[in-house]
Order: structure tokens, then C-alpha cells, then sequence
């Protein structure tokens, strides 16, 4: 092989020039050195990455809303999807109760609706409340179930109809006029959150949420706003997705790009409170006045942003997801800073 290989050079170089080897090797060279020079670089990229991160807080609690405005759950652990959070088989806000025209019902219009807990067992969407029996829900549902059109804050979406069992429980419950449950299924249309504020991007889509996928609220904003009200309130009046502490009051509101765990999110707008945030979580009894003329006193938009907010306070952000992933409770919270 040895000699084999001395003549094929031999040959090879008795057909070239001197100075073509001479180049080729001068481009070799070359070449390692533009190697080594994109690899020194892509370290200090990534090391220039690793600086723009600011370690702002920590997650407290995460939340999941499976139904429209019933309890939500506390879980340490979630999937942060394009379209919102997810345990298990319960998305954040899949769920929505209706009338029977499609028109959604949330606890704006019916305040007892905070007192119905849900949770999920051997696939089913599993429904208590005070003086009823469980129920239980198939999270997939019979394609025999018809598929209805529903109205979710002036935009069309639809909804699969989870039969007259569940119907029928939640009237009985709310002792109201016949509602319907409905369940998005991932075949459908989301909603596109820029249809809602013109200031989402045009990739960022929902389900059954007011307008975004997550909402972020920090642990010393509320402290914040207990400070000034004679009657403390919990987070629950307010149903964030992701509950932060180590930060100063209403630091959130200047969050534009924050990373927690592998999830990368996109500050959008802050949220703009009604009187869902006087509904009592623990009674289902509607205030109508705290917290949100306190709010009112303090939280209100800047004039140059009264198109976007109109007359309403702020209290949390809301955040669209650039990189899905998981976030766990004691995740750190980090902003990109240039």
C-alpha cells in the first residue's frame, strides 16, 4: 500500500505545477484558520447569549384553567404550548360554558361558576362543586357530538358540545337557564389574538382565553395592592398562568423577552381588569367594587395608551410563546437585556 500510495503521489505530482500545490495548501490553511475563527466565535455568541440574560425572579406557582372561568389548578409542572399551558390532558382554557346559542358564559355573568373545582381522571375532564355529585367528562369526545359555533368576545370559534349530562349539571348547579359545555379540539380554528388587540403578532392564537396565552402576575404586585385595601384579596381573583416572586412590584409590566426553564416568551400587553377580578374565589359572591376601584386609583394606562386599555386598570401581563418547553415551580425567571 506504502508504495502503491508513493507512486499515486509520484504521478499526482509530476501532473501539477509547483505552484498549484502551493496554493492548495495556502487555502488549506486557510481554511483552519476561518474554522477556528468561526468556532472562537460562535463561543463568544453563545457566551454573549448566556450575558443578555438577567435573572429577574422565580416561579412561585403555575396555574392551569382547564373550563372558562371555573377553579383553576396548581401544578407544579406544566407544558408551555403555542396555545397556552397544558398538564396532562387539561389545556389551559379548552373548556367553555355557553348558552344555547354559543354565546360563552364566564363568571362575569355567573360568579359561581370560581366554585366549581376540575381535574382529570383515566381521560376525563372531572367536575365538583358544593352539593353535587361528580361528574365526569370524556376528554376525547364521541364524534357523534355535534361540533357548534361559539362566540368568544365578538369573535366566532368553535367548540365540540359535551352532551346533556354536563349541561344539565352545570344549569342545575348555577340554577340558571340551560348552559352548554363545549370542548376545543386541536382539528379547529383557534382565535387569532391580534383580532382581539391589534398589538399581538399575527402568528399568536388562542382558544377560549380573553386574548393571550399566558398571563404572568408577580407575588410583591399583589402585595402591592393589599397594602392599600382594607379586605385582602388572593391570586385566584386575578388567574395568572404564572404566579412570580423575587421582583418589585410591577416589574412585569417592563418584561419583553423573558426565558423560564426552556420556554422563551414575548411580552405583548398588560392586562386590563374587570369586575371578574370582584368575584370572590372561595364564596362566588361578586363585589362589583374591590379590588378594582383600588386599581382604579393607581393602575391606570398612560393617556398615549387609552385606545389599547380604555377606562380599565392593569394588573398582570400578557406573554405570547416564541420556544415551547416546560416550566416548573423554582424555575428562574430571566429578560433578555441587550
Amino acid at each position: 500500500m506504502r508504495g502503491t500510495r508513493g507512486a499515486l503521489g509520484l504521478s499526482l505530482r509530476s501532473a501539477r505545477p509547483g505552484w498549484l500545490w502551493g496554493a492548495a495548501a495556502a487555502l488549506l490553511g486557510l481554511g483552519a484558520l476561518l474554522g477556528a475563527w468561526r468556532w472562537a466565535g460562535g463561543l463568544r455568541r453563545a457566551a454573549g447569549r448566556r450575558r443578555r440574560l438577567q435573572r429577574v425572579g422565580t416561579v412561585l406557582s403555575i396555574f392551569v384553567y382547564p373550563v372558562k372561568s371555573c377553579r383553576g389548578i396548581p401544578v407544579r409542572e406544566a407544558q408551555v404550548t403555542p396555545m397556552g399551558l397544558r398538564s396532562g390532558e387539561l389545556r389551559d382554557r379548552f373548556w367553555l360554558v355557553t348558552k344555547e346559542d354559543g354565546h360563552m358564559v364566564t363568571a362575569r355573568q355567573e360568579p359561581r361558576l370560581v366554585l366549581i373545582s376540575v381535574s382529570s381522571e383515566d381521560g376525563h375532564l372531572t367536575l365538583e362543586a358544593p352539593e353535587m355529585k361528580k361528574l365526569c367528562v370524556p376528554v376525547k369526545l364521541p364524534r357523534k357530538n355535534r361540533v357548534v359555533n361559539c362566540r368568544v368576545f365578538g369573535l366566532d370559534i368553535q367548540g365540540r358540545d359535551c352532551g346533556d349530562e354536563v349541561a344539565q349539571w352545570i344549569t342545575t348547579f348555577l340554577n340558571s337557564e340551560p348552559y352548554r359545555l363545549v370542548h376545543f379540539e386541536p382539528s379547529m380554528v383557534p382565535r387569532k389574538s391580534k383580532d382581539i388587540i391589534n398589538l399581538f403578532r399575527t402568528t399568536d392564537e388562542v382558544a377560549y382565553p380573553d386574548c393571550s396565552p399566558v398571563l404572568v402576575i408577580s407575588e410583591a404586585s399583589l402585595e402591592d395592592l393589599n397594602a392599600k385595601l382594607e379586605k385582602k384579596v388572593k391570586i385566584q381573583n386575578f388567574r395568572p398562568n404564572i404566579f412570580v416572586t423575587d421582583c418589585s412590584a410591577f416589574e412585569e409590566d417592563t418584561w419583553e423577552d423573558v426565558v423560564i426553564g426552556d420556554v422563551e416568551m414575548k411580552g405583548t400587553v398588560c392586562c386590563a381588569r374587570c369586575i371578574l377580578t370582584t368575584v370572590n374565589p372561595d364564596t362566588g359572591l361578586l363585589d362589583r367594587k374591590e379590588p378594582l376601584e383600588t386599581l382604579k386609583s393607581y393602575r391606570l394606562c398612560d393617556p398615549s395608551e387609552r385606545h389599547i386599555y380604555k377606562s380599565s386598570p392593569l394588573f398582570g401581563r400578557y406573554f405570547a410563546v416564541d420556544k415551547t418547553g416546560k416550566i416548573q415551580v423554582g424555575d428562574p425567571v430571566y429578560k433578555m437585556v441587550q
